[in-house]
């Protein structure tokens, strides 16, 4: 008798003290739950042990990244059901012997156990990284996590980015708009911020294949050094701006933004690179920045923010992007920001929230990717594919939901004077 799902769902209730929000399907072909909600697809015991070897977030990335695991039906809506049940439970090793302490507990993992079959914890997905965290945000490690992420190959995110190539929040106008349109908008956004004049000279921080350095060049005439780590990265950019007949005011560099020292720079821009920098070397970066601008020059840093823990040392990187996707991230609430930009001597001109354009963007993103995924799965492998869909999909409800924010800070290096050079109403942007 084919029973599986049925098990799996009493136990998986039995073990969290809930209703399961959404249907499970067995490997032995049973189902169980609300007939009308999204499918949880438990395609071998092998997932079991994933979760029951590593609770919660990591144990469950596992099992969707090597295909264990998988969803039929909304997406979006499953991930939603499920958050609260597996990514905001928080199962460290205290909560968890803490719940196992519970006769009900033991008793529904024990059945778990059971079900799942040989108790041999499966290897991760080779997607994982798998590093020391003893020495972090060095130039080494900072270049390893950049290319683990950015050279998964310029034809996967030609796919999930479309033609503006740009990896970075987008600025819609409306929820029915182009990418493109929002992508180019957002470039424009901060070449108006940063008050670009022909003659000038832009530092773009962590460039990316080159867009901002494009529009800045050929709409605003500056001359602009752009910056990655990532040798595919820059291989296409440059490309790109020879296409557009800009290799005399544009040059890209593979090189560390803490080797730059070519400066002053009239403006910089640094676009969704600050989450890459790590707590401890924020302020470093900041006063890196501050130095390489000229007295007056303005400083546009884009970042992605979390919301702050009333217990601030109690914050951790989270599992599932540090072990697949961004190695090393961090995220800080967008007050700790504001005040290391004031420490390194920047005056805060203006803090712009966009935080629904980030949603809106990555369900785009997820929609590219869903439309050409067997390409898309051949390029990166299925694996990774299945990372990046996972990755964006939680992220555009993390940001829906108000838990992620994404900023636009614009910041001057205000001479002693005091004169910054901002007009009296700054937003002339809008």
């Amino acid at each position: 008798m084919a029973d599986a799902a049925l098990r799996l769902k009493s136990l998986f209730e039995q073990l969290l003290g809930t209703p399961i929000p959404v249907r499970i399907r067995a490997w032995d072909g049973s189902e169980a739950g609300p007939p009308d909600a999204p499918t949880l697809v438990v395609r071998n015991r092998r997932a079991l042990r994933r979760l029951l070897w590593k609770p919660g977030e990591l144990g469950m990335a596992r099992a969707w990244v090597s295909g264990d695991l998988g969803i039929e039906g909304d997406l979006y809506a499953a991930l939603d059901a499920m958050s609260e049940l597996v990514w905001e439970r928080g199962e460290d090793a205290r909560t968890l012997a803490q719940a196992l302490r519970d006769p009900q507990v033991r008793s529904a993992a024990r059945g778990l156990v059971k079900l799942a079959g040989l108790p041999l914890p499966p290897a991760p997905p080779p997607e994982e990284v798998r590093r020391s965290r003893a020495h972090l945000h060095t130039k080494r490690t900072d270049k390893r996590a950049i290319s683990h992420h950015y050279d998964v190959g310029n034809d996967f995110y030609e796919i999930v980015l479309g033609p503006s190539m740009v990896y970075s929040c987008a600025y819609w106008e409306s929820p029915d708009g182009t990418l493109e349109d929002a992508q180019r908008d957002k470039l424009e956004l901060i070449c108006r911020k940063l008050e670009l004049t022909p003659g000038q000279r832009l530092l773009d921080v962590g460039c990316g294949w080159g867009s901002m350095a494009i529009h800045a060049a050929r709409e605003y005439g500056v001359s602009v050094v752009g910056v990655t780590l990532s040798q595919e990265q820059a291989a296409y950019a440059r490309k790109r701006v020879a296409g557009e007949g800009l290799t005399d005011k544009v040059e890209i560099r593979v090189q560390d933004y803490r080797d730059v020292t070519d400066g002053p720079y009239d403006a910089i821009s640094s676009i969704g690179m600050a989450e890459h920098v790590g707590t401890e070397r924020y302020l470093e970066y900041a006063r890196d920045l501050f130095g390489l601008l000229r007295p007056g020059g303005r400083l546009l840093n884009h970042q992605i923010a979390r919301r702050p823990w009333q217990d601030e040392s109690a914050y951790d990187i989270d599992e599932f992007i540090d072990a697949y996707v961004f190695p090393d991230g961090e995220l800080a609430p967008i007050g700790t920001t504001v005040t290391q930009l004031e420490s390194a001597g920047f005056e805060v001109r203006d803090v712009e929230s966009i935080r629904e354009h980030y949603a809106l963007t990555l369900r785009r993103w997820v929609a590219n990717l869903e439309a050409e995924w067997a390409r898309a799965a051949k390029l990166a492998g299925v694996g990774r594919a299945r990372v990046w869909r996972l990755y964006m999909a939680a992220s555009a409800l993390a940001f829906e939901r108000n838990r992620i924010g994404v900023n636009q800070v614009l910041a001057v290096r205000t001479p002693d004077g005091g004169t910054s050079g901002m007009p009296l109403r700054a937003r002339t942007w809008n």
